[in-house]
């Protein structure tokens, strides 16, 4: 059964594209634009009181699908941002010690690794970072690391955006968090509805970033923290909205609200969570769940594996895919390195079959509106327009 219906706006948008970056801005499915224009709607019609309903329904609603995605016991310990950095940043204002003592990798996203770097320069952060490889060993030497150093907050991939390598030891981790320090925070971004996630174990312990743009499939404007309870609970960093709701705080003194809105910033666009919300009710109606969307989306990265190693799929054969398909929790797409892999991501684009590229690391991306036929032609362009 292919799923392509779903997706028909972007499909007539642009219906010489053959899409492969599932996993960076995956495209919209058609409930995403009905939910966006009934964002309009309700702001032609109510104005400044759309807020009264975005907080009274849009919001919960939004808060109930992420905890249910994760298993958390409550959407009140999620809150949202318009993206991660503004959420990393206000996280970190809360750690009252300066400099804030963090333990990392080398191997984080940008939005994490530039802000670590300027905390650094500026002298209010020191940062431990361990390298990601050799990747067969590095749990063990990040939770070494994380055990043996004295660090206020420890940040980790769920899966890491360059290779697609998963850390699986977040109960480990999670056993060193306490209210007092260290904070262990997961970035879920290449996690949330790629990888079935179940946190209602660590729940209590870990704070878990992630967002729309890729596997939500909502689009820009919809990252999210979940926020566990007596952790952070005074952000120095936020906006006139984690002061609604039930307030703790000295008297006089500023108020923050004491589930994780204690985390919100102010004014935002709503849109996203419309979208966000719109795509998780398609999703409910078709029957998918995120485990069952991988399970569409990894004969389809096999599919392709094969057809690059028996060199299908021309020059990829002499890439190395860091993420060969197998059992157990993965990536939603495929890493080639190779020295030419800007290369072959710019040649692609030119004649509209779009990937991406991080570094000598060409990306492909899955989802569901990806079939058998789609994968085949794939390797057919990538064997035509690569080789040398």
């Amino acid at each position: 059964m292919s799923h392509k219906a779903l997706f028909s706006r972007a499909f007539e948008a642009a219906p010489k594209r053959l899409h492969f970056a599932a996993h960076s801005h995956h495209l919209w499915p058609d409930a995403s634009y009905f939910a966006h224009m009934k964002a309009w709607d309700l702001a032609a019609a109510m104005a400044d009181t759309k807020w009264d309903p975005i907080f009274a329904d849009v919001i919960p609603e939004a808060q109930d699908s992420v905890a249910k995605e994760l298993r958390l016991p409550s959407g009140d310990s999620v809150v949202f941002a318009p993206n991660t950095h503004e959420l990393l940043v206000r996280l970190v204002s809360a750690v009252r010690r300066k400099p804030v003592r963090i333990l990392s990798t080398d191997g984080e996203f940008h939005s994490f690794r530039r802000q670590a770097e300027a905390w650094e320069e500026a002298g209010t952060a020191q940062v431990t970072r361990v390298p990601v490889r050799p990747f067969h060993d590095f749990a063990e030497r990040f939770l070494k690391a994380a055990r043996e150093g004295r660090f206020d907050l420890i940040l980790v991939s769920q899966v890491f955006f360059r290779t697609g390598w998963v850390f699986g030891r977040m109960a480990e981790l999670a056993q060193l968090s306490t209210p007092a320090g260290p904070w262990v925070v997961i970035d879920g971004y290449h996690g949330f509805m790629a990888v079935d996630t179940d946190l209602s174990a660590i729940a209590d312990r870990v704070f878990y970033i992630g967002g729309g743009y890729k596997y939500a499939m909502a689009g820009e404007g919809c990252a999210f923290m979940h926020a566990p309870e007596g952790f952070g609970e005074r952000p120095e960093i936020t906006g006139w909205y984690a002061e609604f709701g039930d307030l703790q705080g000295p008297p006089g003194g500023v108020g923050y609200a004491r589930d994780a809105g204690r985390f919100w910033g102010a004014t935002f666009d709503p849109s996203a969570l419309f979208r966000f919300n719109g795509v998780r009710r398609m999703l409910d109606d078709q029957g998918l769940t995120t485990a069952g969307i991988s399970a569409w989306c990894e004969p389809l990265m096999q599919r392709f594996a094969a057809a690059a190693e028996a060199g299908r799929a021309g020059p990829l054969k002499e890439a190395v895919l860091l993420n060969p398909v197998t059992r157990g929790p993965r990536a939603r797409f495929l890493a080639f390195q190779h020295p030419e892999a800007a290369k072959w991501q710019a040649i692609l684009e030119n004649a509209s079959v779009i990937t991406d590229v991080r570094d000598d690391v060409i990306r492909f991306g899955f989802g569901l509106y990806h079939d058998p036929e789609d994968v085949d032609l794939l390797a057919e362009v990538c064997a035509d327009l690569l080789a040398d």
